[in-house]
């Protein structure tokens, strides 16, 4: 119960990255105006401060709270850019319990208490594949970076006039606020004005018939890592129809560790279930 409802938080935040690129008819203006260049001077800056390390590897501190439960454990966050992201949970302290394992290709979930997993890549996934899931996307919310939906390599692709990235900005007290909008998807960020630097996304879901689903993630506690700084503390919060999750995750012990292999083997001791059995499961928290 409580090791599915951790799960269940990595995964139900995937659906709500959906994306459709947008054509222009008319021709853009070729002469920036005034507002437009400082706005994208400022999404410079905030580029400017994405990651250069290849790896980023720590120690966490999870903290998880569904309803009136709440749940601490321990495990491992480990990434490496363009690649792969890797949750490991442990029980006691030292049993792996569960592992989260995204790459470009596919997501895997696995249960080591029950000797259970799911492999599958994201078109086999409804609500992933329907709502344009990328990798990329996911991979910027864990390394605190901007990212425009549906790109290929780049986190974000910005363009000497902003007009052409379709994002926009405003200012708000010390704050600027970028944000993108994209038929039901609204994506937001909160970046210092001063530093560039992302202090909070969001992320929502516009459903009229069924609700609205909003992801926040929040970022603290920044420390320089790789002559950049990183949040060391994340505070993720989805919010459905039903209930409320939220996942906090605090990295202790920054690292760049490399000695690590970057896909994981799956024993023929586990039994693979599908992908409605494990979505049954998960919505049934």
């Amino acid at each position: 119960m409580k090791l599915k409802s951790i799960v269940r938080i990595a995964v139900l935040a995937l659906p709500l990255v959906l994306v459709s690129c947008k054509s222009h008819k008319k021709v853009v203006d070729s002469t920036p105006s005034i507002a437009q260049r400082q706005a994208a001077d400022f999404l410079g800056q905030v580029r400017e401060n994405q990651q250069t390390a290849k790896f980023i590897t720590s120690k966490v501190k999870f903290s998880v709270e569904v309803g009136p439960q709440k749940l601490t454990l321990t495990g491992n966050l480990k990434m490496r850019r363009n690649d792969v992201i890797r949750l490991q949970l442990m029980a006691f302290g030292f049993v792996e319990a569960g592992r989260l394992e995204f790459t470009k290709d596919y997501v895997l979930i696995m249960d080591r208490i029950n000797k259970q997993y799911l492999k599958a890549p994201y078109r086999q996934i409804d609500f992933l594949r329907n709502s344009g899931l990328n990798f990329m996307a996911l991979q910027a919310l864990f390394w605190n970076e901007l990212f425009k939906p549906n790109q290929g390599s780049d986190a974000v692709i910005l363009s000497k006039n902003i007009a052409e990235t379709n994002f926009s900005t405003i200012e708000s007290g010390d704050d600027m606020i970028i944000s993108y909008e994209d038929g039901k998807m609204d994506y937001s960020w909160l970046a210092s004005k001063n530093t560039a630097v992302i202090r909070m996304a969001n992320i929502l879901y516009k459903d009229r018939f069924n609700g609205n689903t909003q992801l926040n993630w929040d970022y603290s506690d920044f420390e320089v890592f790789s002559r950049k700084v990183y949040p060391k503390k994340h505070q993720i919060t989805l919010t459905t129809p039903d209930k409320e999750v939220k996942l906090g995750m605090t990295l202790n012990y920054l690292g760049s560790d490399t000695e690590w292999e970057a896909r994981t083997e799956v024993s023929n001791k586990y039994r693979e279930v599908t992908v409605d059995e494990i979505l049954r499961r998960f919505m049934a928290l």
